[in-house]
């Protein structure tokens, strides 16, 4: 087998992740500013940066497209384990906002912009299993 052949799923998910890290994170962005716009404080023990939605939803990304990786290497059945996963990290994610948000519209605002991430990145990269 070529270097090429064995390298095309590899590359591809890269290609993927990057690409849907790049769109989740401007629609994280953009919704926190549109969010901020309506008079949304959009805090969890003080101000958020607006860099860091786009920063920590392309991190995700980036851990997601890792996950996939590993499980299609490891896993006999990759794409089940990762909604697993994908579902349960999402669920954890909304924990720290929910307790943390200092308003409640804050804290509604912050679990939508993680659904919101989750809802645009898990599918693209679940599609990216093996099996």
């Amino acid at each position: 087998m070529s270097t090429a052949i064995a390298n095309a799923p590899t590359a591809s998910l890269r290609r993927t992740t990057i690409a849907v890290a790049a769109v989740a994170a401007t629609a994280t962005t953009l919704a926190a500013a549109t969010m901020r716009a309506a008079g949304v404080h959009l805090a969890a023990g003080g101000r958020i940066p607006p860099a860091a939605f786009a920063q920590f939803t392309f991190g995700g990304a980036v851990l997601g497209g890792l996950l996939v990786a590993v499980l299609n290497r490891r896993s006999t059945l990759p794409r089940r384990r990762f909604n697993q996963i994908a579902v349960t990290l999402t669920a954890l994610s909304c924990l720290a906002p929910a307790a943390a948000g200092d308003d409640v519209s804050s804290r509604i605002g912050l679990i939508a912009i993680h659904l919101l991430a989750a809802t645009i990145m898990a599918p693209v990269l679940a599609r990216r299993t093996t099996r």
